[in-house]
């Protein structure tokens, strides 16, 4: 069964994903969800259906991000706030704003679920660590001693976009983009 829901995730259909993205559109940018849309997915990642596993839908707008410079007074306005694309990808950003949104969760992982012109979304497998099935689950109960793993770009998305998946000596990303200069990415 999970190998067909696998194989039709790879090419979604527009009937299959529409109706979803019209009505996620209108919802708020994080929603917990009873259950995974990508079963598949979510169960090679981790989720288990059971007390302790929260899932949460994440809206992010796609594009660059602007940022203000404050200080930079006397002049144009269109000079006074800067528009670049973040260099971390958009599923870690989605994890990041789950982990903000729900503090007494951790992030365990996350998967993408669509996105159309304006918008990007996610599914972010949250775990409440202070569960006692969690506590009691040899699996994940390595999960309870973690903390802020999104914020600290430990999760398998920012790993990716840090650079981290493959092992050199001569990576700029290797030890830490900051013992490169900043100079890695």
């Amino acid at each position: 069964m999970y190998h067909y829901m696998r194989e039709a995730w790879k090419k979604p259909t527009r009937e299959m994903l529409t109706s979803r993205l019209i009505q996620w559109r209108r919802e708020e940018a994080a929603v917990v969800v009873d259950k995974p849309l990508r079963l598949d997915r979510a169960r090679a990642l981790g989720y288990k259906a059971k007390k302790g596993f929260v899932v949460v839908r994440i809206r992010l707008l796609r594009g660059g991000r602007k940022r203000s410079r404050m200080g930079v007074k006397g002049r144009k306005s269109t000079k006074q706030h800067i528009r670049k694309t973040l260099k971390m990808n958009y599923q870690w950003v989605a994890e990041i704003r789950a982990a903000r949104h729900y503090r007494n969760l951790e992030v365990l992982n996350s998967y993408n679920i669509g996105k159309d012109g304006k918008y990007a979304f996610f599914e972010v497998i949250m775990v409440d660590p202070s569960k006692p099935e969690i506590i009691n689950d040899p699996t994940i109960n390595w999960i309870v001693n973690s903390k802020k793993r999104a914020e600290r770009g430990l999760t398998s998305a920012a790993r990716k976009s840090r650079g981290l998946r493959n092992k050199s000596d001569n990576l700029k990303v290797r030890p830490s983009l900051r013992a490169w200069g900043r100079h890695g990415k």
